[in-house]
């Protein structure tokens, strides 16, 4: 990527061959000038003490068949993303529009199917191996699906971002928000009497407070607990971070049998009756009587008794429909469909391969393209045209030809970058942005989010099984009832909360 010709926005900098104030964003004027008095030993002695600390509290992760097993921590980055109010309060609304429209979407495949009658959504949908016929005609209580969504969004220049892609089964990344928070506080407490920044220790609080109402209608006290696959997986620690944090208790399947239509969790006084399962476990695992038979991981009996109300999953069944990159296509359709309003964020332009059209410029264009799997995550089964080898591209484009349907592709996006610190000083890094919304009474989006950055250089890959780190996202406190005043004047009908 070295030799691109994107030009790339610059989160900190007007001119990123400048170093005078002038050049500097007016968010931003205040940390340069912390940063310009602040020698690189010390930046590199802070680092290195924020991965002690990381490591001494657990947060590491593991790759799926990585051949050593090693737990690796996500590298950290001590330079914060900076937002302003005013935009925060676009994207704020943006994500909540999307997350009603998805949720809107789901309710509907599983019941009426008014969206594909219509045809603006393929019936192809319906043969989606995230599509669970199991949850057709199934009521789950306020008609929330996604409880928890994860929005990737990316910036290409001051005032244009996009979405990227919609994570709504089981997205992951929410501790690292949180503690990359906590870890700048901690080592940089003078910062925090720069700016006002707005906080996000109460995302465990609000996350609490959706799930419970989502309780079985008459529940007054309802159980809520965090379901995890064990230890091994590779979000073991956000699991047992978020159970903590929320006062809940962590279960794995074997914690957890059903008896007389509920659920009921094993614990040293007796049977307790769960009501809420905030599930970190995909669908195939969760009940082998109904997905997979061999799955040790899930409770035997769990969809049935999901089925018939006797328990609330979060997220629930057949969410994955939703965010597959096949229907991504298709989500400012639904705003349109839905909510009868126009879409406050992008899609990135994409091309379905399916179409014969799209199939053959993408062949004639694939060094220039990002060509994805539709089921795909991680950062795994992509091309990044642009940075592949001539092999690289003549082997990917036999697996469009052998299967199109599997695949979208899209533009190579000028990412926006951010000042990172890397061994050689401070250096500009590709960065995305997730925010998280938390669906239940209201529609919840507390002011702060994941932000990931692709460490290596030129790279636009910013998953953590490929390299990324994450940094701490401050958003200023400024005008922050923006927010909801924006979205009710889109025309939303549902209260809409700023925590």
């Amino acid at each position: 990527m070295k030799n691109s010709p994107l030009t790339f926005f610059d989160e900190m900098l007007l001119n990123a061959a400048g170093s005078d104030e002038a050049s500097v964003r007016e968010i931003y004027v205040a940390y340069k000038q912390w940063l310009s008095g602040v020698p690189h030993h010390q930046l590199n002695s802070k680092r290195q003490e924020a991965e002690l600390l990381f490591r001494r509290v657990g947060i590491t992760f593991n790759v799926y068949g990585d051949d050593d097993g090693a737990e690796r921590l996500i590298p950290f980055d001590i330079v914060p993303r900076i937002l302003a109010a005013k935009e925060w309060a676009r994207l704020s609304a943006g994500a909540i529009q999307r997350v009603r429209a998805l949720n809107m979407f789901l309710h509907d495949i599983y019941h009426t199917q008014e969206i594909i009658q219509a045809g603006i959504v393929p019936a192809s949908v319906l043969a989606n191996s995230q599509y669970r016929p199991e949850m057709v005609g199934v009521d789950v209580p306020n008609q929330i699906y996604a409880h928890i969504a994860g929005i990737d969004l990316v910036r290409t220049s001051e005032s244009q971002f996009y979405v990227l892609e919609d994570n709504l089964r089981t997205p992951s990344g929410v501790s690292y928000m949180l503690e990359d928070r906590k870890m700048m506080m901690r080592l940089f407490p003078e910062l925090f009497r720069r700016y006002s920044i707005a906080p996000v220790d109460h995302y465990p609080q609000v996350l609490l407070k959706n799930l419970r109402a989502v309780a079985q209608s008459g529940v007054h006290e309802p159980t809520v607990v965090v379901l995890t696959p064990g230890a091994y997986n590779s979000a073991y620690f956000e699991h047992a971070f978020l159970a903590q944090q929320m006062g809940v208790e962590l279960v794995e399947g074997s914690d957890l049998f059903v008896r007389n239509n509920a659920v009921y969790m094993r614990t040293t006084q007796g049977p307790q009756r769960v009501d809420v399962i905030y599930r970190r476990i995909d669908d195939d695992y969760l009940d082998p009587l109904v997905f997979n038979a061999d799955s040790m991981l899930g409770v035997p009996g769990l969809l049935s008794v999901y089925r018939n109300g006797g328990v609330t999953l979060a997220n629930a069944v057949g969410t994955g429909v939703a965010d597959d990159k096949a229907t991504y296509i298709h989500v400012p359709a639904m705003i349109k469909f839905y909510l009868g309003e126009t879409p406050l964020l992008e899609n990135v332009p994409t091309y379905e391969l399916s179409k014969a059209d799209d199939l053959a410029y993408t062949l004639a264009h694939l060094p220039e393209l990002v060509v994805k799997e539709v089921q795909g995550s991680g950062g795994y089964g992509m091309l990044v045209g642009p940075a592949a080898s001539k092999k690289e591209l003549a082997d990917f484009k036999l697996r469009i030809i052998a299967n199109p349907t599997n695949y979208i592709a899209q533009p190579t996006l000028a990412l926006s970058t951010c000042p990172t610190l890397v061994e050689q000083g401070i250096a500009p890094r590709h960065v995305d942005l997730r925010p998280f919304v938390l669906s239940g009474k209201t529609v919840t989006l507390v002011p702060g989010a994941l932000c990931r950055v692709a460490m290596k250089e030129g790279s636009l890959v910013v998953n953590s099984s490929q390299g990324g780190g994450t940094k701490d996202t401050w958003v200023l406190q400024e005008a922050m009832s923006e927010i909801s005043d924006s979205a009710s004047e889109e025309g939303s009908t549902e209260e809409v909360t700023t925590c």
